[in-house]
């Protein structure tokens, strides 16, 4: 397709228009290429044509199709300007100093074009004016004639030179008028026209010894331009044997690399004469400058040498007239065709234009990153090439036209593995030896956010001793991101976690830090997990989550608290509690013997580990030989026989520390009575009531009293009734009269307890007769002890030696650390 800036009528808009429209669609599969001629000398910015158009690119899609031109020529002869659609003229087209005598004279580009991407190629082809008038290498020519010379002779003239072409070259030669003299226009196999001069009639020296004629070269341009050289015939006396060449045309070939000085060529003349007349002298009477400027001919030898470097990229050809001339001035002529051999002495050379730098890391293979253009300025197979790049790389080269190729990707990129690629592309002809040169291309690669935050560990442990400060900093958790910029800026949050966790702790977005929300109280939580979230900026971001599981740790911060008797207390290292309410009392009888159980201290403590270890102390009793408490199991028991002699009332008080640091501990008071029975401790209570210094307490132990023999009562009722119904079974009443003091059906508690912070519950079935505390309710033991080793596994009233001896012990390691979980709260209506 050829297209020229004049309009050739309506045909010529159709066909361009037609274009249009099929070039995008025929243009993918194999891209036409599109044609422009243009005359030369047009200045800068003129109008090529319209290359948008004629690729089939609206004005709307020029600015994402990003129409460009690359050039293989060192100088860069056209633009699209700003407009960017409309190919003009950056520089002065001289189709003389670009193609010479070669026709037609052709310039190659490549267009590019993206989204899709496309490469299409563009011819402009220049064409000639007459811009040279025809010239003659001398200004002035001198023949000699011999006199003798016979009509009809020809003499060669020196040939015009016109670097235009076609009409515009040069087409004829005109002489002045001369009767003696005519002109004779030959025409070489070159289409090169050569003057002859020709003798028409017979000279006479001795009338006119020199003549002056004007020679004048024409070409056929509009308007015509020429040029004249003088001609000065001399002539001369007879010498009748002229010159005579070995060869009319030599036809030589030379390498371009040889060196200056050496031996082209020869020419060789002989003549019949004798003495000075067959002394032959060589000279050119026809060469062009730049030949003239290459070559020297010895005038005796005929010796052609070469004086200048020859290039056969900027000359191929040259031709000559090489003129013999005797002593006797007579002149032979013969012609001289002189052809350049191409040798391998021209690199490539590449021009590089990149499309896409910096490339995503997500780019699909075969995505275009370059177009290369490649040219070597030798012939045949020196001028052909071949590309390849250097190293083991993720891109390829793809030709894609003559001379052209494309820099794809070959697989997949990733940034984080290699952020920037030195790509050195290598073009080797296949002259020999071949030459090559390169090209580098630094081609960073751009980040996308294909890389989730990863956590150091999945799973982070913290452990924090209760009763810490609010904001107190718990740990540092820390995620990794191998994108770049916002892509790999990590921030951090809270995201789920355990029921209940959340108001426990805080996250600092930026650093990761966790913060503790509040004072943490190990008999409420032991432990809680909660998810901390890294999320990176890029979009759409991605995310990881890690577990942070918080272990509460036990301090000694919670006092004994005695169940057994009641009694009040108070937190201290080793201090007394605050003044005891009503403490219970015990009947011993008098007969009891060393190991009587006299009652169980029965304590808890809140807290785990050492820190709930109790141990039990008499602090203070009458008789201090009388009795003793297990250290362990907090059972009194008597340490020898009751005697007459012992008081009939003892006050007993026990105190029971923890194992912490301090140790904090709380006190029980226990009354113990002396007597056979119970009607015999009727006064020593009636004593103990009408000494205390309250009302409410006598009143109290009147009221007991009432209900203890009330109860008697309504159990010798109640066993009578049950001995006549034996075949039914024993009552259930008379278990709790047994040897065991345990309830097997149920447990009874106080209406109104309830205790959070305790996981436990108390079971206890006391004997008639006996005051019970509306708190005096025993802890079971662990599930592994029957209860019976709590509360010392025997009834009242019954020796046990051994059972004073280790019930109730430690663990084997009380400061093995704990596992915390979650309190559990008991509360039972």
């Amino acid at each position: 397709m050829e297209v020229r800036p004049a309009a050739q009528g309506r045909a010529a808009a159709g066909r361009v228009a037609l274009l249009a429209v099929l070039l995008p669609v025929c243009c993918r599969a194999a891209p036409e290429r599109i044609r422009y001629a243009i005359p030369e000398e047009l200045g800068r910015g003129s109008l090529v044509g319209p290359l948008a158009r004629d690729l089939g690119l609206s004005p709307t899609d020029l600015p994402a199709r990003k129409l460009r031109i690359v050039s293989g020529d060192e100088k860069q002869y056209f633009t699209l300007w700003e407009d960017n659609t409309n190919l003009r003229i950056n520089e002065r087209i001289d189709r003389e100093g670009i193609c010479g005598a070669v026709s037609p004279c052709v310039l190659s580009l490549e267009a590019v074009v993206e989204n899709p991407f496309n490469i299409f190629h563009v011819s402009v082809t220049i064409q000639d004016i007459n811009d040279n008038a025809p010239q003659f290498d001398r200004e002035f020519v001198a023949i000699e004639m011999i006199e003798s010379t016979p009509p009809g002779t020809r003499f060669p003239l020196s040939s015009g030179r016109d670097p235009d072409i076609g009409a515009n070259s040069l087409q004829n030669y005109q002489l002045t008028p001369n009767p003696l003299f005519s002109l004779v226009v030959r025409e070489s196999p070159d289409r090169t026209k050569h003057a002859e001069l020709v003798l028409e009639k017979s000279l006479d020296r001795e009338k006119e010894r020199n003549h002056h004629l004007i020679l004048t070269a024409v070409d056929g341009g509009d308007p015509v331009r020429s040029g004249t050289t003088q001609i000065k015939i001399n002539v001369t006396d007879a010498n009748d044997n002229p010159p005579v060449f070995t060869k009319e045309i030599y036809k030589v070939r030379v390498l371009e690399n040889l060196p200056e000085g050496s031996l082209a060529f020869q020419v060789k003349a002989t003549d019949g004469d004798e003495g000075t007349n067959a002394e032959i002298t060589y000279s050119f009477s026809d060469i062009a400058n730049s030949a003239r400027q290459l070559f020297t001919l010895d005038s005796r030898t005929g010796d052609v040498k070469v004086t200048g470097p020859l290039d056969y990229e900027e000359e191929k050809y040259y031709e000559a007239t090489v003129e013999g001339k005797d002593g006797g001035g007579l002149i032979a002529h013969a012609k001289v065709h002189i052809d350049i051999l191409d040798v391998n002495d021209n690199a490539p050379t590449l021009a590089l234009l990149p499309i896409l730098n910096p490339i995503p890391e997500d780019s699909v293979p075969s995505t275009v990153v370059a177009v290369i253009n490649v040219r070597d300025r030798d012939s045949g197979d020196n001028r052909q090439v071949s590309c390849n790049i250097d190293g083991d790389l993720p891109f390829r080269l793809e030709p894609s036209a003559e001379n052209t190729y494309k820099l794809i990707t070959a697989s997949a990129l990733d940034r984080e593995k290699v952020s920037t690629y030195n790509i050195t592309i290598t073009a080797r002809d296949r002259g020999s030896p071949a030459l090559s040169s390169r090209a580098a291309l630094v081609l960073e690669v751009s980040d996308v956010n294909d890389n989730a935050p990863v956590f150091e560990e999945d799973a982070y442990s913290a452990y924090v001793a209760e009763n810490n400060a609010a904001g107190a900093p718990v740990l540092r958790v820390r995620a990794r991101d191998a994108d770049a910029g916002a892509n790999g800026r990590v921030s951090y949050w809270l995201a789920g976690g355990s029921a209940g966790a959340a108001p426990y702790v805080s996250v600092e977005a930026r650093s990761g830090a966790v913060y503790a929300q509040r004072s943490f109280d190990y008999e409420q939580c032991r432990e809680f997990a909660v998810a901390v979230r890294a999320q990176d900026g890029g979009a759409p971001a991605r995310s990881s989550t890690a577990t942070v599981r918080v272990f509460v740790l036990d301090r000694n911060d919670n006092a004994p608290r005695v169940l057994w008797p009641a009694a009040g207390a108070a937190a201290g290292a080793g201090a007394a509690g605050a003044a005891p309410a009503a403490a219970p009392f015990e009947v011993v009888p008098r007969s009891a013997e060393a190991g009587y159980l006299v009652a169980k201290v029965v304590a808890v403590d809140a807290d785990a580990g050492r820190n709930a270890w109790l141990s039990y102390e008499l602090v203070q009793a009458p008789e201090p030989a009388l009795f003793r408490v297990g250290l362990h199991s907090g059972e009194v028991r008597t340490a020898r026989a009751v005697s007459e002699r012992d008081a009939a009332k003892q006050r007993l008080v026990a105190v029971v520390k923890d194992h912490g640091q301090p140790a904090l501990s709380a006190t029980a008071t226990l009354h113990v009575v002396l007597a056979e029975s119970l009607q015999e401790a009727l006064p020593e209570l009636s004593e103990r009531a009408a000494g205390a210094a309250s009302p409410a307490e006598l009143q109290f132990y009147l009221v007991l009293a009432l209900a203890l023999l009330s109860a008697l009562f309504l159990l010798s009722v109640a066993l009578a009734v049950l001995a006549r119904v034996r075949r039914a079974g024993p009552p259930a009443v008379l278990r709790c009269l047994g040897a065991q003091r345990f309830s097997v059906a149920g447990a009874a508690f106080p209406a109104d307890f309830c205790e959070g912070t305790l996981p436990y519950s108390y079971n206890l079935c006391a004997a008639p007769g006996r005051a019970v505390a509306e708190g005096a309710w025993l802890p079971p033991p662990p599930p592994s002890l029957p209860a019976e080793e709590l509360l010392g596994g025997e009834p009242y009233g019954k020796r046990s030696p051994s059972s004073s001896a280790g019930a109730g012990e430690p663990p084997v390691d009380p400061d093995a650390p704990q596992v915390c979980k979650p309190a559990r709260s008991r509360c039972f209506p």
